[in-house]
């Protein structure tokens, strides 16, 4: 995933990518909240792989009878699966953001917001610690207003 930085300009001309301004205790903070909620939901992800993939009712049952399945229960096997498969394309999807989110606490980069350059809030990292933009301007890309990957 390409990414796009927000720069600013030096004083001789030249640019460059805004440094984080949390302390060095802040950055370890959020990398080991980014750690332990990957940890998690890696191991979402492979217990909802699990369970999607499963081939059957009687696969995931253990049922060995000939007796046959009904329509309904076959249309709702599909529709679990389906909606599995859905939840674990978004919780990997959520993955990559927070190997990104390490790779800007390693860059120096971490709490500045992609859109702006300003500084992303403590709160709003606590509460969602791979935000790569500030809550005003992840509003404004909602809108329409702002542009995802600047």
């Amino acid at each position: 995933m390409a990414e796009k930085r927000k720069k600013t300009p030096k004083t001789n001309g030249e640019e460059q990518t805004p440094k984080s301004r949390l302390s060095p205790a802040d950055l370890r903070h959020f990398q080991q909240l980014l750690l332990q909620k990957r940890t998690e939901l890696l191991g979402n992800v492979s217990k909802i792989e699990g369970e999607a993939l499963r081939q059957s009712r009687l696969d995931a049952s253990g049922d060995l009878s000939s007796m046959p399945i009904h329509m309904a229960d076959l249309g709702t096997d599909n529709f679990e699966q389906e909606f599995s498969l859905d939840l674990m394309d978004s919780e990997r999807r959520l993955l990559v953001e927070m190997e990104d989110a390490l790779h800007r606490i390693e860059t120096g980069t971490y709490g500045i917001c992609e859109g702006t350059g300003k500084p992303i809030s403590k709160a709003r990292l606590e509460a969602q610690p791979w935000a790569r933009y500030s809550v005003e301007y992840a509003k404004m890309v909602e809108e329409g207003r702002g542009t995802e990957g600047q």
